[in-house]
């Protein structure tokens, strides 16, 4: 069972930008995610409240298929400020890092 598992985490696609800057979401009101990130029952993320932002982040980090669904769903310095509070997959959190060593800073912190 356990070489399943980890044939499945090894072969986990995980969406990276290029750059930061292509991270331009929203900062302030609410989100609802789409179903292909969010399968849960659909609700408002609000930005004004961390948790309810880190909750949003790692779905959107784990789940999207598409640098498109980042680009609407992620702002790069808010992405930056809650780097290190974020529950991500080992793999989804290296891939960033590897791109981006701000990220890898952050992480430190």
């Amino acid at each position: 069972m356990s070489g399943q598992l980890g044939g499945y985490v090894s072969a986990r696609w995980y969406a990276v930008t290029e750059t930061l800057d292509e991270l331009n979401g929203a900062t302030s009101g609410s989100v609802c995610l789409p179903q292909h990130v969010d399968w849960g029952p659909r609700r408002p993320f609000d930005l004004a409240d961390d948790a309810d932002v880190a909750v949003m982040y790692e779905r959107v980090l784990r789940e999207s298929q598409s640098v498109e669904d980042l680009r609407a769903y992620l702002n790069a310095n808010t992405l930056c400020r809650l780097w290190s509070a974020l529950v991500l997959p080992r793999q989804a959190r290296a891939l960033w890092e590897d791109r981006f060593r701000e990220l890898r800073s952050a992480a430190v912190v």
